[in-house]
């Protein structure tokens, strides 16, 4: 059940890195950093590894690309 919760919150931090992405709107980021570093913590108390890696995933591109913008952009 934890794994299929950090499943969904990974979706919805996703769709925030996606949107994230495009330029001018990179500050969105900020947003979903801490909801994808929420469900990483809910993904590491399952047994399972999907949301964990899921949201691992959405950290690593969201950081990224608040590193090439410049933090803001």
């Amino acid at each position: 059940m934890l794994n299929l919760i950090s499943i969904f919150i990974g979706i919805v931090a996703f769709v925030l890195a996606f949107v994230g992405l495009i330029p001018l709107v990179g500050v969105v980021n900020w947003i979903a950093i801490p909801i994808a570093f929420v469900g990483l913590g809910i993904g590491a108390l399952s047994s399972a590894k999907g949301g964990r890696n899921l949201n691992t995933i959405v950290l690593v591109v969201a950081v990224i690309r608040l590193f090439l913008g410049g933090g803001f952009l």
